[in-house]
Order: C-alpha cells, then structure tokens, then sequence
C-alpha cells in the first residue's frame, strides 16, 4: 500500500516537471518566433506607359537608283572623260565613241532631204502654173492630176527624208555616252579603242546614286497578321491615324546609325516558298556611310503601345504552369500571381493580363517568398541614384 502510493506521488510529480518543462519549451519557441524578423523584399510599384516595340530583322542596303551606262551605237571608243570612282553630274559626257560613220550618213541624209525639199518646191510651182491653165481649159484634166499627184509625191518624199535625218542624228548623239542621273560612278568597262556597241562590249560602267539608299528586309506572315492590330503603319497608308513606322540601322563597327528611314512600302502579298513578306524603308545617307550591297540588321518600329505595363524581367519568374510574379498587398502579404507576358524591351517586359497600375511588384528577394508570407516590403532605389 505505501509502495503504491509513493508511486502515485512520483507519477504526479513527473507529470508536474513535464507540464513546466512543456511550457517553458513553448515560452522559448514563442519568443523565437516573435524574435525571427520578417523577410525584407524590395519593391516597385506597377506603373502605366506609352511604349515603343521594335522587332529586329536582317536587311540589305540597296541605291536608290543604280544606273547602267552602254553604248545604244557600234564603234571604237575614242575618249574617257571621268575619273573612276568620282561623283559625276546629270548629263555628263563619259565616253566619246568615233563618230565618223554616224556624222556621215546623218550629212548624207541631210543632202536628201534638201533635195527632197527642192523636188517638193518644183512640183509646187507646177502645180501653181497648171492650175490656171485648166480653169482656161488651156490644160487638160489629167495635166492637173499630174501636177497635183506628183506635188503630193514629192512632200512625202521630203517628210521621209525628215525623218531619216532625225533618225541620222540621234544616232549621232548615241555617239556621245552622258550619265542620265548624279551619282557615283563605277570603273569602266572598255578601255580606249575597244569595240563598244550591241555587237561588242556594251555595258561600259554604271552610276549609283545613293545619298538616299532603300533597306530592304522580310518580315514573316506572323507579323503580317500581328501588323493588323498594331498602332504603326507598315508601308499601307488605309487612312487612319495610325503612326509611320521607322527603322534604324547597325553600321559595320557595331554602333548605330545616326539618322533612321521611313517605312515607305510592303508587300501586299507572302511568298509562299519562305512564308516571309518584303517590306522596304527609305534612309538618308548624305555620308555615305551606308554602301549598297552590304548586310546589316534593322531595328523596325512594329507597334506603340499607350497605357502599357511594363515590369523588369528580373521580377518575373518561369515555371512550367507559366509565368508568375509576387504582389505586395497593402497589408504586407505576398501573393504569388500568374500573369500573361507580352514582348520583351530589353530589360523590361510587358505584362498583357494580370496586373493593375499602382500594385507593388517585389523586383529583389523574391527567392526565399511563399504565396501569403508576410513581408518587409523596402521601395527600390531610383535609376537616376544608381551609379
């Protein structure tokens, strides 16, 4: 009986220790977690913004107007009368090529129209003389359709030889090789003394004119279909208010060229053997830096964007249900939202769906955040103050 009873003294008083130890141990951890502080996170608020979307493409530099200079006559060139490489005028005289058959056959049709002149006034005055006579009946009817029928001969004949005259001397003046437009002119391609013409050499050199040069690029029928709800206007003029779009360009070293072009043409239709569509743009290239024939990679304006979020991309993160980002709520809670992406601007990227101008984003330290945490959201620091 004693032994029982002590056992029951021991049992109380060991479930006494445990109680206060229990308690003590909750005491502890309480006081560890209300002594844990709350993860600091760093924040920027959603913002709304007209911007800007370019699309890159490869593009190749074009004249604006390149010229073949050839010889229209047969002959021996005689004279070269540029320097190679040079900038030349309209009407320019280059080549010079021998013009004694030409000038000869142009005197020569020259003397049958004279002749065919004073054949035309002989018949003239004939006519004059039998008109009289036969009013007189001193003249037959048939002497006055002589006369009549050989004045009329004799004008054609003076209207053929016209014409072979003209003919003779713009043949002539093919003998003289000018440039049609200004530009620069390339190296020749027939030396003095060369046989020129359709029979012989006749390319002789070519002109580019390229103080304004054309970039041309294709564009696939994706962003044909996405052009059709974009705020830019792709090369159509369809009479809305929708803005000229504009391209730039990356010179050889890398930098950017200083000036842009107009997008000024596109191509109604796709050509079905690359899916892709022409577009053009016009450029200013009063240094010439820009040559024709070279590659280069275009920067074109595809849409403006007005009352767009954009966020950084670093506050975005990718899982394979998609893309989320953690909102700050007012009352310090973390929320792990799903939202739509749209293109990406180089650090930045527009968010489509799933968020609203003036929520707070965690940009930094969203790492170590689970959905519903509270947190110690910190306001990021502005660009300007980053050096």
């Amino acid at each position: 009986m004693k032994n029982t009873r002590r056992y029951a003294v021991y049992g109380v008083i060991a479930a006494i220790v445990v109680a206060i130890v229990a308690v003590a141990v909750i005491k502890i951890i309480g006081r560890e977690e209300k002594a844990a502080p709350l993860p600091v996170v760093t924040v920027e608020p959603v913002k709304e913004s007209d911007v800007n979307i370019y699309g890159e493409y490869v593009g190749r530099i074009r004249a604006q107007q390149f010229v073949e200079i050839r010889a229209r006559v047969e002959g021996y060139l005689e004279r070269i009368l540029f320097e190679e490489g040079t900038h030349i005028n309209k009407g320019q005289t280059l080549f010079v090529i021998d013009r004694k058959v030409y000038r000869a056959r142009a005197e020569k049709a020259r003397a049958q129209l004279n002749k065919a002149k004073a054949n035309a006034l002989k018949a003239e005055r004939d006519l004059a003389r039998i008109r009289p006579l036969f009013e007189q009946n001193a003249a037959s009817q048939l002497d006055l359709d002589n006369a009549e029928a050989a004045y009329e001969s004799a004008k054609a004949e003076e209207s053929v030889a016209q014409a072979d005259l003209t003919q003779a001397e713009l043949t002539l003046s093919y003998t003289t090789v000018s440039s049609p437009i200004a530009g620069y002119i390339s190296e020749r391609s027939a030396d003095i003394g060369s046989l020129v013409g359709p029979s012989g050499k006749s390319l002789l050199a070519t002109v580019v004119k390229s103080d304004t040069v054309l970039v041309d690029f294709s564009m696939t029928s994706l962003d044909y279909l996405k052009s059709k709800d974009r705020n830019v206007n792709l090369g159509h003029r369809d009479g809305t208010d929708r803005q000229d779009s504009y391209v730039t360009v990356t010179l050889a070293d890398g930098t950017q060229y200083p000036h842009r072009g107009v997008v000024d043409f596109a191509s109604p239709q796709v050509d079905p053997s690359t899916g892709t569509f022409s577009v053009r743009a016009e450029m200013p290239n009063p240094e010439h830096a820009l040559l024709p024939g070279e590659f280069t990679k275009v920067k074109v304006l595809v849409d403006v964007r007005t009352d767009a979020i954009e966020v950084p991309a670093k506050a975005i993160e990718i899982e394979k249900g998609g893309a989320y980002i953690y909102v700050v709520r007012p009352d310090s809670i973390v929320e792990r939202r799903f939202v739509e992406t749209g293109p990406e601007l180089g650090n930045s990227i527009i968010v489509e769906r799933g968020l609203a101008a003036g929520e707070d984003i965690v940009v930094e330290g969203y790492h170590k955040l689970r959905h519903n945490m509270k947190v110690r959201p910190v306001p990021a620091a502005p660009a300007d103050s980053i050096k």
